[in-house]
């Protein structure tokens, strides 16, 4: 996925979750969206470079979007929203080898007894059986391993329960985890963060949904699932 225009700042501070003010290399002060619900904990700081992106679209409230930082030499990719599209292209190109084989891929679609909706659909058109693959965006450094989740997530919580419905019904579930910053470390769930998302994982591997670990490479201009990580 190649980056629109990046424009170059310094954090000011990141508040009420979804807002940072933001000064330029102009030296003025703006204030972005930030597309990330999570704590972003080793992601963000005071004074760390960001990098946005500025939209001119006269509904929008807010102009611009972050979307990445640097913590020391690792650029974070913190849109949470970009890790759906660049799963897709990894699936369209080949990349991630264990979702390829199917006729149909669509997104966003309606599914479950819970009003959810899943992330990305595959299927055949000479088959009943369906893949249903939920995608989550990781960021959390915990010194020698990624993680996730970076909070308690209880959004997180009944996608695997969902996940798990649909291998019980039949079908195949994968959970699909894309690493969105540049130190290559192995993954794990942080179970010290939210036990109960860990407990139901754990349960819901069991039980047959899939887990797969696809690190990204991110310059200023493009973001790209590349390779598989382990899964620790």
């Amino acid at each position: 996925m190649k980056f629109e225009k990046l424009i170059h700042g310094k954090l000011i501070k990141r508040y009420k979750r979804f807002l940072a003010d933001i000064v330029l290399d102009d030296g003025s002060e703006i204030t972005a969206h930030v597309p990330n619900s999570g704590a972003m904990t080793s992601c963000i700081e005071d004074n760390c470079d960001v990098w946005i992106t500025h939209h001119d679209n006269p509904k929008r409230k807010l102009k611009y979007t972050l979307e990445l930082t640097k913590m020391g030499k690792e650029l974070i990719c913190t849109n949470t929203g970009v890790a759906n599209k660049i799963a897709i292209e990894a699936i369209e190109n080949g990349v991630i080898t264990e979702l390829q084989g199917y006729d149909n891929l669509k997104p966003e679609q309606k599914y479950g007894n819970q009003n959810s909706r899943i992330d990305i659909l595959l299927w055949n058109n000479d088959s009943d059986k369906k893949c249903f693959v939920e995608i989550k965006s990781v960021s959390l450094n915990l010194g020698s391993t990624l993680a996730f989740p970076d909070a308690k997530t209880t959004r997180g919580q009944k996608h695997l329960e969902e996940l798990r419905d649909m291998v019980k019904e039949g079908h195949r579930a994968v959970m699909l985890y894309i690493i969105q910053r540049t130190d290559y470390l192995p993954f794990r769930i942080a179970y010290e963060i939210d036990k109960k998302y860990n407990e139901i994982f754990e349960e819901v591997i069991k039980q047959g949904v899939e887990v797969l670990v696809y690190q990204s490479s991110i310059n200023h201009e493009e973001i790209k699932v590349f390779k598989k990580v382990k899964f620790k």
